[in-house]
């Protein structure tokens, strides 16, 4: 019995992994084409950004209602037909006649993302039990970096090579072998107590995980992690192409790849929260994106390849440690809301800071970028030690 359990464990493990990076290859692989679609439309960097900013807003929109219905239809099914579909539309955006079609099917494609990620924590919360949880969930968070990684290295060297509509064609046909697979091998929820579609349940649930202090407090975690990691590489890519560097879309893409070592970080960390408490775990985290942001500074390349690795290190051990704390807050009945409630201000952090990021390059440069990033990361800090005190002083 306890083999079968480590081996449906293993299959649950590795079946999350494809569907986050499915999910986030066809998220953030728009990323290395921001300067190209700025030069091509001669449009803003701000205006560029958009394709991956409006993905990521109706993502997060999406994720506050997929829960009830998850509730009434299943976990997997409805997991499933987001990877599909989200594979189907990155196909068609390669038809997009201009800039805003292009802006509209990404619109669709962060609705229809919104079906993994909303409930991909829930599943594990209920499948998985023991100590395993924060191992997986740390190996699911690294998913989430290798799809970043995967997506942008096929995107920015095809659209090199080839043409831009070449590389998300290309991106879309992978993603739908890898939701083909999640299909067939993700085990059926074993734990999952099915509820009567309803309005009402929607709101008892969000009611509950919405006047939560402690709850509170992580979804301003969540909203900062991600919005300053996305700022930094959403426009990292305009200092590397520019003096001295004049760094090539596929050069710039290859360099993402420091990005997909940090994922040491969401493993390792979501091992020592099996022991240590999370607050101060989260401080280390803070500290290793800190210092790997202020070494982007360098006019080094290899300084700067170290603090990408870093940043991005800090970044997947902070987000696996605060996602996994919302399963420790709350009870197990109102976790799918909660964690749709984190992942809501998460991604809107993606989208807000991650376009604020823009108006920081053009009025300040790199600097002021950074000088950004700093404050999120000192903010985040502060709702760590406050949340630490507060579920202290509670027992």
């Amino acid at each position: 019995m306890i083999e079968g359990r480590v081996e449906k464990n293993k299959t649950i493990q590795w079946c999350m992994f494809l569907g986050s990076i499915v999910t986030f290859a066809i998220l953030y692989s728009p990323q290395t084409l921001i300067q190209l679609f700025s030069n091509t439309y001669g449009i803003s960097s701000t205006l560029a950004s958009l394709p991956v900013s409006i993905a990521t807003f109706t993502l997060a929109v999406t994720m506050l209602f997929v829960a009830v219905f998850s509730d009434a239809y299943g976990r997997k099914q409805i997991m499933v037909w987001s990877l599909l579909l989200a594979s189907i539309l990155n196909i068609l955006l390669a038809f997009s006649s201009n800039f805003y079609i292009l802006v509209g099917i990404r619109l669709i494609q962060g609705i229809v993302l919104g079906g993994f990620p909303a409930l991909a924590m829930t599943y594990l919360s209920e499948e998985i039990k023991g100590n395993e949880l924060g191992r997986i969930m740390g190996i699911y968070v690294a998913g989430s970096a290798f799809g970043a990684f995967l997506g942008r290295i096929v995107v920015s060297s095809i659209s090199d090579f080839i043409s831009w509509q070449a590389a998300v064609v290309t991106m879309g046909l992978l993603s739908l072998i890898m939701a083909f697979y999640f299909m067939k091998k993700l085990p059926n929820s074993s734990n999952f107590e099915r509820r009567t579609l309803s309005f009402a349940n929607w709101c008892i649930g969000m009611k509950i995980a919405l006047f939560n202090k402690k709850l509170i407090l992580v979804y301003g975690m969540g909203f900062l992690f991600l919005g300053v990691y996305v700022a930094l590489f959403n426009y990292i890519s305009f200092p590397l192409s520019n003096e001295p560097f004049n760094m090539s879309q596929t050069l710039i893409g290859f360099l993402f790849i420091f990005q997909l070592t940090g994922t040491w970080g969401s493993y390792l960390f979501g091992r020592l929260s099996e022991k240590y408490q999370r607050a101060p775990l989260i401080l280390l985290a803070l500290v290793l994106a800190l210092v790997g942001s202020f070494l982007t500074l360098s006019s080094h390349l290899i300084v700067i390849m170290l603090g990408l690795m870093l940043f991005a290190a800090g970044f997947l051990a902070g987000h696996s440690l605060a996602s996994g704390w919302v399963g420790v807050i709350v009870e197990s009945h109102w976790r799918a809301y909660a964690s749709s409630l984190y992942l809501l201000f998460y991604y809107t952090g993606s989208s807000v800071l991650g376009t604020m990021g823009g108006g920081f390059l053009v009025s300040n440069g790199w600097h002021g970028v950074i000088r950004m990033i700093s404050t999120g990361l000192l903010l985040i800090a502060i709702f760590s030690m406050t949340l630490y005190f507060l579920s202290k002083n509670n027992k």
